[in-house]
């Protein structure tokens, strides 16, 4: 099969990612959500993952002041105030009030977990690369809170396709599709 392909500049183009709603601050007199795209895993063992943030969003300084943060997986219920929270300026708005979220009490860091969300990834900074617009706060994950709801009481699974996640495509949201198989299906040996 013969594809064409049409050259573009270098650009952001590795889709699909999680639109996350990141919580920050010590305090609720400081607590704020940033939706963030650009965020993934970079390490198992230890588990570590990263955000990157432009300098001037107001979680920047809570983050690089606290070295520490919460991303909230979202889902399709969540889109709203998903991308409100990114719309919106925490200098301006407690989000969490304007949404109707609640801040929660993370488990090893003072910063809040968004209940509302199935899963919580509680993260200590231990790197901020300043890579260009964005800074990368690569980060080590030393707690995750998820929700009950989503356990499979047959093999005791965290199910979370079925809290509907959100994900983001170069300007959209999206939900996610139909399960097509596991890691491993199609070199499997099939049982006889």
């Amino acid at each position: 099969m013969n594809m064409s392909k049409i050259n573009w500049k270098p650009g952001t183009m590795v889709y699909p990612i999680p639109a996350v709603m990141v919580s920050c601050g010590a305090s609720p007199k400081e607590y704020n959500i940033i939706t963030i795209a650009w965020t993934g895993t970079i390490c198992t063992n230890p588990p570590m993952c990263y955000i990157s943030i432009r300098p001037g969003r107001h979680s920047y300084d809570i983050i690089k002041r606290t070295g520490e943060f919460v991303i909230n997986l979202t889902t399709v219920e969540l889109a709203h105030a998903t991308d409100w929270c990114g719309i919106k300026s925490g200098r301006d708005y407690d989000k969490f009030k304007e949404m109707n979220l609640t801040p929660g009490k993370a488990e090893k860091i003072s910063a809040p977990i968004i209940t509302e969300s199935p899963v919580n990834i509680e993260c200590i900074v231990k790197e901020v690369k300043e890579l260009g617009v964005h800074h990368m706060f690569m980060s080590e994950v030393v707690s995750i809170q998820a929700s009950e709801k989503y356990m499979d009481p047959n093999n005791g699974k965290f199910e979370l396709a079925a809290a509907n996640p959100l994900v983001y495509i170069h300007g959209s949201y999206y939900q996610t599709g139909k399960r097509i198989g596991k890691f491993g299906f199609s070199v499997e040996k099939k049982k006889k």
